[in-house]
């Protein structure tokens, strides 16, 4: 089994027809895609467009569901939002389509499980820890897990029950192995950076401007893993974002780092 793991795109179509230019020249089986697909200030419409003719696996992600919620609630969708451009954007069928996503997955008849964040939540780091304080008591307001809490976030799922977990939410390439599971982070295809205030404020940041995925492949020794970073052309992703008054955004896609303030 050969597989090509897609996650957290954000409408970013330029990256990910990249990434799949890329990925056609591998010869993998299958790709499976880890959720927050549309939501950003790019292009939601046409990203989805072209993911619903592709008709790859795909789980939801946290931004999903904050769309759908937006939606069914009937709340204000502001514009300048990163779920409330998306959603206003929407086709019916598209918010069809991604009403009908699962949250989590099983492969190769539960071998291989598809997450967003955790198994139990889409809003939960699975490899990364935030911190309090950020920027005066940790400059980034988060740090790579330790094995305890990698261990202690596979919740209701067994680390013997898959040997292989696909993960995404943080937007950074990881991987860790926790008993008999290896959890894969593959990063985000579209967003580089970014700074959150769940559950304490911090900044991710990978520090160049690719988009990322990766590769797994089963051997007879294990999971082939290559963590895969991809040029493309991000001044345009960057400058479509600072013309829908997003310059945190444009920022993050032009240098792949955080905007600090402002």
């Amino acid at each position: 089994m050969k597989l090509a793991v897609i996650s957290d795109i954000h409408g970013n179509l330029l990256a990910l027809e990249a990434v799949l230019a890329d990925i056609a020249g591998l010869g993998v089986d299958q790709t499976v895609n880890l959720g927050d697909i549309l939501s950003g200030p790019l292009q939601p419409v046409e990203t989805a467009e072209l993911l619903m003719a592709r008709d790859f696996i795909t789980i939801r992600g946290n931004h999903e569901r904050q769309v759908l919620d937006l939606l069914d609630q009937g709340q204000h969708l502001d514009p300048l939002g990163t779920d409330g451009y998306t959603a206003g954007q929407l086709t019916s069928a598209q918010v069809a389509w991604i009403r009908a996503l699962p949250a989590r997955l099983e492969l190769a008849g539960g071998d291989v499980l598809l997450c967003h964040g955790t198994p139990d939540s889409d809003l939960i780091y699975w490899m990364e820890t935030t911190l309090p304080g950020f920027p005066d008591a940790h400059p980034t307001g988060i740090r790579p897990a330790t094995a305890e809490e990698v261990l202690l976030r596979f919740g209701d799922a067994s680390p013997q029950a898959h040997s292989l977990i696909l993960c995404g939410h943080t937007h950074v390439p990881r991987m860790a192995q926790c008993g008999h599971s290896l959890v894969v982070n593959p990063g985000s295809v579209g967003l580089p950076a970014y700074d959150d205030d769940h559950p304490y404020r911090h900044v991710v940041e990978n520090g160049a401007p690719h988009a990322r995925y990766a590769v797994v492949e089963k051997t007879v020794q294990g999971w082939r893993v290559d963590l895969r970073a991809v040029p493309y052309d991000h001044m345009a992703a960057a400058k479509a974002a600072l013309g829908r008054g997003r310059a945190d955004w444009a920022h993050a896609l032009a240098t792949g780092w955080a905007r600090r303030g402002g």
